[in-house]
Formats: C-alpha cells, structure tokens, sequence
C-alpha cells in the first residue's frame, strides 16, 4: 500500500495534463509543445498567488487562467502569423520560460508551511498520499465530465472535426482558426491546472520542471488507447486517464525492481 497509494494519487494528478495533451494531439491533431512551458506556468502562478496569501482555489484558477493565455499565444501565431503549430509550440514554450522566471522571481519556489488544496482537505485523513488521492480523483472526474459536456456542444464538435476534417468544416462556414486557438486554450489551461496541483502536491514550484512533460503526457494517451480502446469520446477521456496512471504504475515498478 506504501507504494500504490501515491502511484495512483500520481497518477491521477498527471492525467489532467494527459487530458490536456490528448486534446491537441488527437483532438486537434496538433502536436503543441506548449505544454512544457504552461506546465511550469501554471505552477509558478498558483505558487506565487500562495506564497502572497491567497486562497488554493483562487490560485488554481490563476494558473487555469495563465494556461489559457499561453495557449492563444501559440494559437494566434499558429493561425495569423501561419507559423507552423510544432515551430509555435516551440517559440511560446522558450518564451514562456523568461515568463515563469520573473512570476516567480526566482528559480524555485517553495511552498512548505503554506495552505494548499491539499492541506484544506487533511480533515479527511491524516494521510497525506491518501487525501492527494482523492483530491486528484476529484478533480479529474470533475475536468473529465467537464470536457465531456463541452465537446458534446456545438461549438465542442466543430473543434473535434477541425481535427478531423478541416476543409470540411470550413465548407460548413466555421472559422477553423477560432476553433484552433479555443482547442489551445482549453488544452493547455488543463496542463497548467496539472502544474498547480502538482506543484502544491510536491511542496515547490521549479522553472525546469516542465521539462519531459510532452512524453509524460503522449506517453499516457498512447498506453490509454492502446490497452483500454478509443470506441467513443467518454472512452477515449478514460483511457488517457487509466494510461496515465499504468504509466506511473510501471514507472514505480522499475524504480521498486
């Protein structure tokens, strides 16, 4: 139990920024890279709400905010600016990291003796690994009902079949830019939540702890279609989920082993 209690609670944590990933890579069809630099924002924003007083919900929704702000960069230089997405990714992602930086106001931030979400939950257990998972449990069914009801919306189908067919789309008179730049926002508003929870889940806030998390996160939406199938939409939410936690699962396997 010492070593599934926090595999699990890891697990669900990082599929919020699995969902995030799954949302441009599949959805879209978009390879963003934006990821690794709003991952770190998202951290750095709620850490610095934190560290000045401000309530953990509050700063979630900064980092949310941040993240989405991080994702209309990436889709205003993809769409107006006719960069290609990977190469957009890549100049947000490097910009972002001066970004994360001066929010912070120094490379690492840290967070022991501050209220988190997760010390406003302690009344459930005294153990810490127990009351972070069910907080992510928590907040991944709530993002993933969330991102359930929207994409069953009008304006959630036309980003989907943006990815699948944007010629079609058009045809049908919808602007495939503003649904290119809203599927960014929403995509990378999700990794930076991730970025907050984790960041209050570890304890600090690091300008480099962005680094990897696009192969994290394409890592568990790869092992999540593969094993557990992508029949529908709701199907596909819980793969990317479920392969989220298999990939922690065997991470700590190896580490055990």
């Amino acid at each position: 139990m010492d070593l599934i209690i926090p595999t699990l609670s890891q697990g669900l944590l990082w599929s919020i920024l699995a969902l995030g990933v799954y949302l441009t890579f599949r959805v879209l069809d978009i390879a963003d890279l934006t990821v690794e630099g709003s991952f770190p924002l998202g951290a750095a924003a709620a850490s610095a709400c934190l560290v000045k007083g401000s309530d953990p919900f509050t700063a979630i929704l900064v980092a949310a905010v941040a993240g989405m702000l991080a994702g209309i960069i990436t889709g205003l230089l993809t769409t107006k600016l006719k960069i290609p997405a990977l190469l957009a990714g890549i100049l947000t992602m490097i910009a972002l990291y001066s970004v994360n930086l001066h929010v912070m106001g120094k490379a690492n931030l840290s967070l022991l003796q501050i209220d988190t979400v997760f010390t406003k939950f302690s009344f459930i257990s005294d153990d810490r690994q127990l009351v972070t998972l069910i907080v992510g449990a928590a907040a991944t069914l709530f993002l993933c009902l969330l991102c359930y009801w929207f994409f069953g919306t009008e304006i959630g189908a036309a980003i989907r079949a943006t990815g699948f067919n944007p010629n079609m789309i058009r045809a049908n008179g919808v602007n495939t830019d503003v649904t290119i730049v809203l599927g960014l926002l929403i995509s990378n508003a999700f990794v930076a939540i991730c970025g907050a929870l984790v960041a209050q889940s570890n304890g600090f806030a690091d300008v480099g702890m962005g680094v990897g998390t696009i192969v994290i996160g394409l890592a568990s939406v790869i092992i999540g279609e593969v094993l557990f199938g992508t029949k529908c939409f709701w199907r596909c939410l819980v793969s990317v989920v479920l392969g989220s936690v298999v990939y922690r699962i065997v991470i700590a396997l190896v580490l055990e082993l």
